[in-house]
């Protein structure tokens, strides 16, 4: 525990990543060391690697947004040697070393304790995927979703998109379009819980109009940019889209007809500054499920994770990559 492995990005003398020893920090107060256990690769993970990303805005990082594993050592009262917990969002793997490293300190008020009917394994299974997908499902059952209505996930073979199909199929919801250039996922987001899975060019219309045929009651939307904006205009009367996601850009071109006469409600989700009480809410309602008993998952080690990254900017990764950063078995 005096010297351990992690991953570590540079950008001196040029950008580079590396597996580095570092030696074990000092705590202070309010402070938790957390042996990870596994860790996780979301999007944003991706832009961490990549120095065009403009995540990271100091030099040298551990990346990795999220980790779950077991506390060795506290000075947090609410934290003791031995308990499982889980981190994710504020800023671990950002501005804040994180999830890439077989050891870490972060601070007491972002450790979620583990559910007890959650392993490690499957937290980071889900990691900040699968609490923003619930987050997305969770916004737009208060919005009045109800398990009939027609919802479309856009971006439905990434992270969000295939725990959020995963999700609302186990609750219930009877009418769920995978919107995916990948046809060739077809029978795996129908296993996942998809009624219908559908490209961009077979649904969307080709001119783009301040409001379209209805057809759309609400929306998971990953992409963000111009496929949201052709995306609004089909939202059917006193429908929403939850926004979660910008890997189609982050401008948005759209009109305020939707809003102003169809009443619809664009709701933004953040998964970084949730509030404590609501984390741990959320964590047990996915806990509560066996979501990732379905999910397609690999994983690998933190050698690998250069491999696994560049497959997220290139937009050509499936599903979950879990990182086994402690050795388990």
């Amino acid at each position: 525990m005096n010297k351990f492995k992690t991953l570590q990005i540079e950008n001196v003398p040029t950008f580079h990543s590396a597996i580095v020893e570092q030696e074990k920090p000092l705590l202070e107060d309010g402070e938790v060391f957390i042996k990870v256990e596994y860790s996780d690769v979301n999007y944003k993970d991706a832009l961490a690697s990549s120095e065009a990303g403009g995540v990271i805005r100091s030099y040298p990082m551990t990346p990795g947004i999220d980790l779950a594993g077991i506390v060795v050592e506290s000075q947090d009262e609410r934290y003791q040697s031995g308990d499982p917990v889980l981190v994710t969002g504020y800023g671990l793997g950002v501005s804040h070393p994180g999830g890439y490293s077989q050891y870490q300190k972060v601070p007491g008020d972002w450790i979620v304790p583990l559910p007890a009917n959650l392993t490690s394994r499957q937290a980071m299974i889900l990691g900040t995927a699968g609490f923003t997908a619930a987050l997305c499902v969770n916004a737009l059952i208060d919005q009045g979703m109800n398990k009939t209505d027609k919802i479309v996930v856009s971006g439905a073979t990434g992270g969000v998109g295939s725990v959020a199909i995963a999700l609302l199929h186990q609750l219930g919801f009877t009418s769920v379009i995978a919107l995916t250039r990948k046809k060739q996922t077809t029978d795996w987001l129908t296993d996942l819980g998809a009624t219908e899975v559908v490209s961009p060019e077979e649904f969307l219309p080709e001119k783009t109009k301040p409001l379209g045929t209805q057809q759309i009651d609400y929306l998971i939307d990953t992409v963000g940019g111009t496929q949201l904006a052709k995306l609004l205009p089909l939202i059917s009367y006193n429908g929403a889209a939850a926004l979660c996601g910008n890997a189609g850009g982050i401008k948005l071109e759209t009109t305020v007809l939707p809003f102003i006469l169809r009443n619809i409600q664009l709701i933004g989700i953040d998964s970084v500054n949730v509030p404590h009480a609501d984390r741990s809410r959320v964590w047990q309602q996915l806990a509560d499920l066996t979501i990732t008993d379905v999910l397609r998952v690999k994983e690998i080690s933190l050698e690998e994770l250069p491999e696994i990254t560049q497959q997220l900017l290139s937009g050509t990764h499936q599903g979950r990559t879990l990182v086994n950063v402690g050795g388990q078995k």
